[in-house]
Order: C-alpha cells, then sequence, then structure tokens
C-alpha cells in the first residue's frame, strides 16, 4: 500500500474510534447506564467537524481523486459521489449540533432526534469511509502512475500528523475528549 493510502487509512481508524465513542455513549444513554454530557458531545462533534471535514477531506479531493480522475474513467463516477459527500459534510454536521442543540434544551423528550441523528451521520461516514478504501484505493494502485504517486504521497507527508492541528489544538481536544468520556469510550468517571 502507498504511503498516502497508508494515511488516509490510519485517519480513518482514527475517526473511527471517535464515531464508534460517540455511538456507545449514545447507546448508554439509550439503557439507562449513562447520563447525557452535553459538553462531551459538543466536543466530539467539534472534533469531528474539524479533523475530517477540514483536514482529511481536502486532501483526498485535491491530490489523490484529482489525479485519480485523470487516469481511471471507472472512477469517476465514485469519486464524484465522494466529492459530492465531502461537500455536505458542513451540513450534516451543523444538524448533528442542531440535534444535539435540541436535546439539550428539551432533555428527554429530545434524545430521539439526538440518536437518529448520530446513527445517520455514523452510518453515512462508515459508508463513504468504506467507499474509499475499497472502491477507491484498488483502483488508485491500479491506475495511478509512479510519477502520481510520488506527487500524492509528497502532498501527503506534507502534512505528516494532520491529526495535530496548528498549534497542537485536535490533539489537545482529542486527548480532553479521552479524559472527559466515560469508560470504555475514554478515562473519566464511568
Amino acid at each position: 500500500m502507498k504511503q498516502s493510502l497508508r494515511i488516509i487509512h490510519a485517519e480513518h481508524r482514527a475517526l473511527a474510534a471517535m464515531l464508534n465513542g460517540l455511538r456507545q455513549l449514545v447507546e448508554g444513554i439509550d439503557k439507562g447506564r449513562l447520563k447525557p454530557d452535553f459538553g462531551l458531545f459538543r466536543k466530539m462533534i467539534e472534533y469531528i467537524d474539524q479533523v475530517p471535514e477540514k483536514v482529511h477531506h481536502p486532501k483526498e479531493d485535491e491530490y489523490l481523486f484529482a489525479r485519480l480522475r485523470l487516469r481511471s474513467p471507472e472512477a469517476v463516477p465514485v469519486i464524484e459521489r465522494l466529492e459530492a459527500e465531502h461537500r455536505i459534510g458542513d451540513a450534516r454536521i451543523r444538524a448533528l449540533e442542531a440535534a444535539l442543540e435540541a436535546y439539550e434544551q428539551r432533555g428527554a423528550a429530545g434524545f430521539a432526534g439526538f440518536q437518529a441523528a448520530v446513527v445517520e451521520y455514523i452510518d453515512a461516514e462508515w459508508r463513504h469511509m468504506n467507499a474509499e478504501e475499497h472502491e477507491i484505493f484498488p483502483l488508485a494502485e491500479r491506475d495511478l502512475a509512479p510519477d502520481d504517486w510520488a506527487a500524492i504521497d509528497a502532498a501527503f507527508l506534507a502534512n505528516d500528523n494532520p491529526w495535530s492541528g496548528p498549534a497542537g489544538a485536535y490533539e489537545r481536544l482529542f486527548s480532553q475528549i479521552v479524559n472527559i468520556a466515560p469508560a470504555p469510550v475514554g478515562l473519566g468517571p464511568g
């Protein structure tokens, strides 16, 4: 696997961990094991907004998808679908934030709407990541030339730790989430 694809895969794993944690917290509330922590939910949504939506997706669009579009006609419909999903990412995050706001304002009566928004968002992200890894990656490995890979890898390696963000902001946010979230999601009190 090429360096840039390994980086994308690692970024997907990090996002998957955050999404899995969000799902577990919502399931814990649904089953009566946990109380809502709105501050924690806001931090988790902020992380999802800042890292995948502002750092990860633009790199895919600008480097991997742009080169693959030129080399693989077979990839174009998948790329167009994935790019469309990237374009609506911000609206999807705002919907998740609105559902959280409604839950916080309405209390238990707002939980079902928040739960539905979380499940919808997570399911869409899983489909998206799976399409990238199971449809785009094989086509890229098959159709991109060595000079394509050199340019793509250089772009991804230039941003060797996108999860740190400006002055380590994303790492601090991730650390805050882990320290607040109750076990088994994080290290916070159960």
